[in-house]
């Protein structure tokens, strides 16, 4: 007895696919145009994503503001001006005003404290009677050129850069660490 299935003899033709490497032309394809789609977006995304978040890892920039005429400041009296300024932070604007202490020396140059404190950083006022700057909240004491005379400041009072361009005194306004006897700028 023969048990074995019986033989197919007749032969059906297998269709002839070409087959590449890696695959059908479909495959290459679909490859090709996603891995194009890919490089397209990439090269979209990463400049804008660069525009978007290069505004806040910029620092800003430190800018000559005017704050008044060296003509209208008191020879060896210090007095202490206000004006208004715009701070750019990444997107957002804002106006602020800011203070510092000028001092007109008899030559006619101008030096302009910051209007805080190293100590702790709260705001000093002028003591005309005693001729002394003082600080109100731990009783720091500075002479008029600004050099520690008593309390617990680390340092004297920090010293903007400053010019007089055409009458006009400039100034760049800079906050510095507190508490720490060298300046650190912020």
């Amino acid at each position: 007895m023969n048990t074995s299935p019986p033989s197919n003899n007749t032969s059906t033709p297998q269709p002839h696919s070409i087959v590449t490497p890696m695959g059908t032309r479909r495959k290459f394809f679909k490859l090709v145009t996603g891995l194009s789609s890919v490089f397209i977006g990439m090269s979209l995304t990463v400049p804008l994503i660069g525009y978007v978040i290069s505004p806040a890892l910029k620092r800003r920039q430190a800018t000559w503001m005017p704050v008044g005429k060296v003509k209208d400041l008191p020879v060896n009296e210090p007095k202490d001006l206000d004006y208004a300024v715009t701070i750019q932070d990444g997107y957002l604007e804002t106006r602020q005003t800011k203070a510092v202490w000028t001092l007109k020396h008899q030559d006619g140059t101008v030096t302009v404290f910051s209007p805080i404190c190293p100590h702790l950083g709260c705001g000093y006022r002028w003591d005309s009677q005693e001729r002394k700057f003082r600080c109100p909240c731990h009783g720091s004491v500075y002479d008029i050129h600004g050099k520690v005379l008593g309390g617990p400041a680390p340092r004297p009072l920090d010293v903007l850069p400053s010019k007089i361009e055409n009458g006009e005194l400039l100034v760049i306004y800079k906050e510095f660490k507190s508490g720490l006897s060298t300046q650190v700028e912020l």
